[in-house]
């Protein structure tokens, strides 16, 4: 099954490292778990009118969290920091 762009990129990460970062043109993207680095580049240019210079992959372990006496742990996802050749911008 071919999965849309929207299924691919799930939401924009927006905190103040990947604030500091959008001064170097990398962005960073909550992505499927499945995606590789060629869905992530071609989904990001579909949804922008951007050219990406490089894609980087990082798989985000879920934190082991206790409430009370029971044990849990949150999802583990997958994370994209996408670099934008020179010129382009994303408006988040």
């Amino acid at each position: 099954m071919k999965k849309s762009a929207y299924d691919v990129i799930k939401k924009p990460l927006l905190t103040e490292k990947t604030e500091i970062a959008k001064q170097k043109l990398v962005y960073s993207f909550m992505v499927d778990d499945s995606a590789n680095k060629d869905l992530i580049k071609h989904s990001i240019e579909n949804l922008f009118p951007v050219k990406v210079d490089s894609v980087r992959t990082i798989n985000v372990k879920g934190k082991v969290k206790k409430y009370k006496f029971v044990a849990g742990q949150r999802k583990n996802w997958k994370k994209a920091m996408v670099t934008l050749k020179e010129g382009y911008r994303i408006e988040i």
